[in-house]
């Protein structure tokens, strides 16, 4: 992720002052904790980063340790659940694959956020390790790799479903370097979906798909207790690419390996609880930078005097003319490799969290425009006025999530929500619905002890830094809302956490 600071076509963070509200009393935790009909034995957690524990487009000590699953196997302590085993980084490697930090704010109160550089003297942000990874030694792993025997938290971050029967997922293969006869050539990684999350859970020459790891965990350890988060990667890696990555996963695809998945789980005769997956646009990676702002202060900001006669002459007019009538600064969206695909951008655009960064960058040559801006000249060809907003300065569509591509991912999740439930109701599963969960997030927050959580960036206490995982304090109040269902499904009373004990955004 570019470092970025939000500067004049940005979206305007204000760091709004903290007030302390007086807690309230928790009126579930004076019941007396039970069981139900649930057995907390044994508990194993599957997913993706949610469930590893990401923060700040990274995985951490502190991270692992604010896990929504440990938190879960911590209050389950109090109704019969035993220890809870995780693939925790060492104190000598506590900052794990390195994570985002605010290192100082700006002029307007504008925090930087920058990489706290950590992994081989490289920040590897979670989107990054997968397909490929830094060029190391073969048996090297990026990670410290996790040596214990016991893991129960088999939460791999940036893993979908529809890799879960993957081979050498985690085993790599490097390029070969390039020889003394064809210095240019190098071999292309041969695991081209090799994750360097799930390298760290296995031996160095493991081959096994992620399935094969939880059915060797699942007749090892004998859970009686599980949660399965796994299913947001498969819409999420194609919206934060916008649309340009990964692409959806299918329905098909989705519904043979969760049933698999859950087949696994309960083969030992396991209760659990399954999560669907939120409407990820409504996170703040999507919602932070507002494009019709952006679009309205780009469209009202004057052209330079000293610009109107280059970009006449361009325009082909006679020496000294005025530009058309309303000639204005715009802002496009690049749509293809050619000069001229490019687009205006319009206020349905869901401009990217990353987009702040190359909207604020510096021109890419002389005579260029700052990144994304370009001219709409009424009444001129189409092409000429595209020719004006040079493709290469346009915004990658990378960093757009268009109408039609976020329509895509509601109706995707939808779908595959509809997969997760119907394979719940067949094992008789609690189910809790984090598509609505994160919808309250981010329409209205929501309170813990008197203390508002929202979605919003930076302020919200809920989101870190990267505008999609959790904070400590998010991941406390997702572990109650999975508490309640579990309560309502099982009979059962197990206490819930105060999250106001857990943090926010860190700042410096």
């Amino acid at each position: 992720m570019n470092t970025f600071l939000f500067r004049k076509f940005a979206p305007f963070v204000a760091l709004l002052g903290l007030t302390l509200t007086s807690c309230q009393p928790d009126l579930e935790n004076d019941i007396k904790p039970s069981k139900g009909t649930a057995d907390f034995t044994t508990y194993i957690a599957v997913g993706n980063s949610l469930t590893a524990g990401v923060s700040n487009s990274g995985l951490t000590l502190e991270g692992q340790q604010n896990s929504f699953p440990a938190l879960l196997a911590q209050q389950f302590r109090a109704v019969g659940g035993g220890e809870f085993a995780q693939p925790l980084f060492s104190q000598n490697a506590a900052n794990g694959s390195g994570e985002l930090v605010i290192t100082g704010f700006s002029s307007s109160g504008s925090p930087s956020i920058n990489p706290e550089v950590r992994v081989n003297n490289q920040f590897v942000p979670v989107e990054q390790f997968a397909p490929g990874r830094a060029f190391v030694a073969a048996g090297s792993p990026l990670l410290e790799r996790y040596t214990g025997t016991g893991n129960q938290n088999l939460g791999v971050p940036y893993l979908r479903v529809a890799e879960i029967t993957t081979a050498n997922y985690g085993r790599y293969t490097p390029p070969t370097p390039p020889s003394t006869t064809t210095p240019s050539v190098i071999t292309p990684n041969a695991t081209p979906t090799f994750n360097s999350y799930f390298e760290r859970l296995l031996s160095g020459t493991d081959s096994k798909t992620y399935l094969q790891y939880v059915e060797e965990r699942v007749a090892t350890l004998k859970p009686t207790f599980f949660t399965n988060a796994l299913g947001n990667n498969d819409v999420l890696r194609y919206a934060t690419s916008g649309g340009a990555g990964t692409p959806l996963t299918t329905v098909a695809d989705f519904t043979t390996k969760y049933n698999q998945l859950i087949d696994a789980l309960t083969a030992t005769g396991a209760k659990g609880v399954v999560t669907t997956i939120p409407n990820v646009v409504s996170l703040p990676y999507f919602t932070t930078v507002p494009t019709a702002g952006v679009i309205a202060q780009i469209n009202a900001t004057p052209i330079p005097a000293t610009l109107v006669p280059l970009i006449a002459a361009q325009l082909g007019l006679p020496a000294g003319s005025p530009l058309p009538t309303g000639t204005r600064f715009a802002l496009y969206v690049r749509t293809g490799a050619a000069a001229t695909d490019v687009r205006l951008a319009t206020p349905t655009d869901l401009l990217l969290l990353t987009a702040s960064g190359f909207i604020n960058s510096a021109p890419v040559a002389p005579g260029v425009f700052p990144g994304g801006i370009g001219l709409e000249i009424p009444g001129a060809p189409a092409a000429t006025a595209r020719a004006l907003a040079v493709s290469s300065n346009a915004v990658p569509n990378s960093l757009v999530l268009d109408a039609t591509e976020a329509a895509s991912v509601a109706t995707r999740t939808g779908q595959l929500n509809a997969v997760i439930v119907a394979s719940a109701q067949r094992k008789g599963l609690a189910v809790f619905d984090g598509n609505n969960y994160f919808d309250r997030v981010a329409r209205n927050g929501v309170f813990s002890n008197g203390v508002n959580n929202s979605a919003s960036f930076v302020t919200g206490n809920f989101n870190s830094l990267d505008g999609v995982h959790p904070t400590p304090r998010g991941y406390a109040l997702i572990a109650n809302e999975l508490i309640r269902v579990i309560n309502q499904q099982y009979g059962a009373s197990v206490p819930t956490l105060n999250p106001n004990d857990y943090r926010g955004v860190k700042f410096p």
